[in-house]
């Protein structure tokens, strides 16, 4: 029984090392590659680029208060669409203590002198209707009378100036109120009931009321990269995708290169700027993430094969065209080669359409 049991260990161990010389006699034999094959055909070349930037309105305009005071009312919100001379907000005026002590003295005085003339001209008519003073003398003291009417009117005037900021008759063109001075929709209102607000002057900007600008006259603002921005001309056509609206393109044409560079991270980066085609059932909010397709070389009905079949050396392109396809065998052969987008590339020279060459390797 042991005679047995000690046969069959070494009869295993005699297969298990058979097993291992054949297993790495295999693995040390050259595997043979194998290679798909690629034809050349004709289609289009498109070299672009991309360009990363946001969507934003071409003009933006700040509503400044031409009244220092306090916000009473605000009529719109951000989002309403206004006209040019639309109620925007309402401002309370705080009136300066001096001025207004002025202004009410120089009431008082005028009331004065307007009861006065009063008096004077009522005595001096009856005066004139019994012929005992000439006309000429009535005249100057009706005049007069009327001088200090005026006189008592502008000083009311002024007060309520002081006071309110408008008067009864200028209550519709106060500068209490703030209107819209273009047309297009509010982006936003900064400001709330109660602010302070500082007109805008010679020494400072005042503070912005609103902001408005005209969504149907939209740009794209972007940066592209040094190496590519010599390529781009003026009035080049681009497509814009939005990345909240994925499913649409918008057709644009560049309008605007920077001639002076900025560093970001490194990198210089040219400021561009492509004027949208708006759709008229297209509603785009300012301030969209975008990217802008530039095509910056096209070739149509060209003959091409995927880069990856081409092999370059120094500034010479090869391929290997195929001999057979059973056997896998190649003949290397040098190539003209033209525009590439990175995917395919036009060939000048060297091929034939319809010509296989070897491509990718198969890899199990």
């Amino acid at each position: 029984m042991k005679k047995a049991v000690k046969t069959a260990g070494l009869v295993l161990l005699g297969l298990l090392v058979i097993w291992t010389f054949v297993f790495l006699y295999q693995k040390s034999r050259p595997v043979q590659k194998v290679y798909q094959f690629e034809t050349v055909t004709k289609g289009s070349i498109e070299k672009k680029t991309v360009a990363t930037g946001k969507v934003e309105p071409r003009n933006e305009i700040l509503i400044k208060p031409q009244m220092s005071g306090i916000i009473s009312e605000v009529c719109k919100e951000a989002g309403d669409v206004v006209v040019a001379g639309d109620i925007i907000a309402k401002i309370q005026v705080v009136p300066d203590m001096v001025n207004l002590s002025g202004a009410e003295s120089r009431v008082s005085r005028a009331q004065l002198a307007v009861e006065q003339s009063k008096i004077n001209y009522e005595r001096d008519r009856k005066l004139y209707e019994s012929q005992v003073i000439s006309k000429e003398e009535f005249e100057k003291v009706q005049l007069q009378y009327n001088n200090d009417q005026e006189e008592l009117q502008a000083a009311n005037d002024n007060l309520s100036l002081i006071k309110t900021g408008m008067t009864k008759t200028t209550q519709t063109s106060s500068n209490t109120l703030v209107r819209a001075t273009v047309s297009g929709t509010i982006l936003d209102i900064p400001v709330k009931v109660g602010n302070s607000v500082i007109q805008s002057n010679n020494f400072n900007d005042g503070t912005t009321i609103a902001t408005i600008a005209n969504l149907s006259d939209m740009l794209f603002v972007g940066k592209i990269d040094e190496t590519e921005v010599g390529k781009l001309a003026t009035g080049m056509p681009m497509e814009i995708t939005i990345g909240a609206i994925q499913d649409k393109k918008i057709p644009a044409m560049l309008e605007y290169v920077s001639p002076k560079a900025t560093e970001e991270s490194g990198a210089i980066l040219f400021e561009m700027k492509a004027n949208l085609d708006m759709p008229s059932d297209l509603f785009i909010r300012a301030g969209y993430s975008a990217n802008a397709d530039i095509v910056l070389d096209k070739k149509n009905d060209v003959m091409m094969l995927p880069e990856t079949c081409i092999e370059f050396s120094n500034d010479s392109a090869f391929v290997y065209v195929v001999k057979n396809e059973k056997t896998q065998e190649f003949d290397r052969q040098h190539v003209l080669v033209g525009l590439s987008d990175g995917i395919h590339i036009e060939i000048t020279g060297g091929l034939k359409l319809n010509d296989r060459v070897r491509g990718n390797e198969i890899i199990e």
